[in-house]
């Protein structure tokens, strides 16, 4: 038996995922902290699946913290059937190790994407409110538009400012028009 624990933020906890899966019997439980919107940049969650062997199974406290896509959940457990293994959800105890249990699966992974799908909306419709009220600055920008105006200033190219500052040629052009603006 092997764990999996995933948090979308730093901001929350792995302490009760880890521990119900120790509880379960997981005595290799592997945790990051990452959106399960997609399976992009799960480095721990691809680990795992190249660990696991015929007979293993993959334990998770919820299956939303397997993924929060009905595609991704859907292929992970085509992936653990082809390997011979299979996944446990620990909170509405389900498996598929049975047809049975492939079918619940399939219906918490749709009842997954669904929940994701109204998190985006709230979180548009917050964003909108807050826009109407004056308060929404969007992100803080996270490129110093005084470095890239040197730099261009220096005659430096702008494909090379954007290699060397870790920013898209997009970003550098929209830095240098909102100078001249």
């Amino acid at each position: 038996m092997i764990g999996y624990a995933r948090v979308s933020s730093s901001s929350q906890e792995l302490d009760i995922q880890k521990a119900k899966l120790k509880a379960a019997g997981c005595e290799i439980i592997r945790s990051e902290t990452v959106s399960g919107a997609s399976r992009d940049d799960r480095s721990e969650l691809e680990t795992v699946m190249e660990f696991l062997r015929e007979g293993d199974e993959l334990v998770v406290h919820r299956l939303d913290r397997l993924g929060r896509s009905t595609r991704d959940v859907l292929n992970l457990i085509h992936e653990l059937d082809a390997k011979g293994a299979s996944l446990r959800v620990l909170e509405s105890e389900v498996t598929t190790a049975g047809d049975m249990g492939r079918m619940v699966i399939t219906v918490l992974g749709m009842v997954a994407d669904m929940e994701l799908k109204f998190i985006r909306d709230r979180q548009r419709a917050g964003i909108a409110a807050a826009k109407d009220k004056g308060v929404y600055k969007g992100r803080r920008k996270s490129v110093d538009a005084a470095a890239i105006r040197r730099l261009a200033s220096e005659g430096v190219a702008k494909a090379k400012i954007a290699r060397d500052l870790g920013v898209s040629r997009m970003t550098v052009y929209r830095a240098l028009a909102d100078a001249e603006t």
